[in-house]
């Protein structure tokens, strides 16, 4: 047995809502999954929470401000990919701030997308979050 510990990634996922629309953007120039969309989303910085670090990547990637004791997990994935991750979908439905493309060399696109018909490019895990969302469930795990 390995004496090395298990690290896991843990990313953040945000989920704004208009009446049956989700807001997505476009993965554009990262080298990972270019073309496809997600909500805004960033790792988990250290000695940060899950909230505090979904306020910080809404206000860097589309300006908009949250508080982080108004964001919510919606849902938890496990998933595996290059690496293990547990992923946080955090809803809010109060912020402020103009929505914009804080980072054009990231996003080429901000869009709102009805929830029952999410484009085909949309990231696979991401598909599959909003399912199981969509069915009441609180956690999944994905690509085991």
């Amino acid at each position: 047995m390995s004496s090395t510990k298990f690290n896991f990634r843990a990313a953040v996922y945000l989920i704004i809502r208009e009446e049956n629309k989700v807001l997505l953007i476009r993965r554009f120039n990262t080298g990972w999954m270019d073309g496809m969309y997600s909500p805004p989303a960033g790792h988990v910085d250290g000695s940060e929470t899950i909230q505090e670090a979904m306020a910080r990547e809404a206000k860097e990637e589309v300006n908009l401000d949250i508080l982080p004791e108004d964001l919510f997990v919606l849902h938890t994935m496990h998933r595996k990919s290059d690496y293990e991750y547990f992923d946080f979908f955090l809803e809010t439905t109060k912020y402020t701030g103009v929505l914009n493309n804080n980072e054009k060399d990231k996003c080429d696109e901000i869009k709102w997308f009805s929830i029952n018909s999410l484009p085909e490019n949309t990231l696979d895990y991401i598909k599959e979050a909003f399912k199981q969302i969509s069915e009441g469930k609180n956690f999944s795990s994905f690509g085991f």
